[in-house]
């Protein structure tokens, strides 16, 4: 990955958008395997009583130094930012940096997580955030990436969907496409008014396999919370 182009960054332009003027135009989302869809500004601007129980579980756990990883607008951090943790904010929007500094997030770094340093205490990837991990093959990397930035003792709070009822039929059967590697494994790009950006992929990734991925690195995963659309949350941490 590498810092984004502002001038293709449709998901930047609409946050920075919605916060200077309260309303935003439609920010969709394309993908050969889903019909159009379209992220609501919102969401992304919700206070801590409006998050889905499992982000406020993730947030209720954090502790130490926090990374807030594909931080967005910032409200993850704001929240943490409130109770006295100390939170910094990474992610690759150079528009999205702009309105998190905006809003008062007084740590933020505009950087691909997979280069940063340092070490944190806890680390979240929130609204389905390990997805950005994009490919099962790119998860050796990713657990190379904890060993360097997560602090002993440490902690990863992740959540993501088993989408396997996609693929379900009638009969309630799970019957995947034979060019499919993993059922998790998506592509999307998203457009704002005339802003296309480009395509990325992103990993939908189920309890079970995350934990034997886990395993294989030397981590332990729990899952402390589910969700109401086969959803979950997990804990990262390292085996003793």
């Amino acid at each position: 990955m590498r810092k984004m182009n502002s001038k293709m960054d449709p998901m930047g332009r609409a946050i920075a958008d919605y916060y200077q003027r309260g309303v935003a135009e439609r920010l969709r989302v394309f993908s050969p395997m889903f019909e159009d869809d379209e992220i609501p500004l919102p969401l992304l601007f919700r206070q801590y009583e409006e998050m889905p129980a499992i982000e406020r579980k993730a947030l209720d756990m954090a502790r130490g130094r926090t990374l807030d990883v594909g931080a967005g607008s910032g409200c993850h951090s704001l929240v943490l930012q409130e109770r006295g943790l100390d939170v910094m904010a990474v992610d690759i929007s150079p528009l999205s940096v702009e309105t998190m500094l905006q809003r008062g997030v007084r740590k933020v770094v505009e950087q691909d997580v997979f280069t940063l340093e340092g070490q944190f205490d806890t680390i979240l990837m929130l609204m389905n955030g390990i997805g950005i991990v994009g490919r099962l093959s790119r998860l050796p990397a990713f657990f190379r990436l904890l060993d360097r930035i997560l602090a002993p003792g440490g902690q990863l709070l992740c959540d993501s969907s088993d989408i396997s009822y996609v693929f379900e039929t009638v009969d309630g059967l799970v019957e995947l496409p034979e060019d499919m590697d993993y059922y998790g494994e998506h592509c999307f790009q998203m457009q704002y008014k005339d802003t296309i950006g480009e395509p990325f992929d992103w990993l939908y990734i189920d309890a079970d396999t995350l934990w034997k991925w886990a395993a294989r690195y030397g981590y332990a995963v729990e899952v402390v919370a589910e969700g109401e659309h086969y959803d979950y949350l997990a804990r990262i941490t390292r085996r003793a």
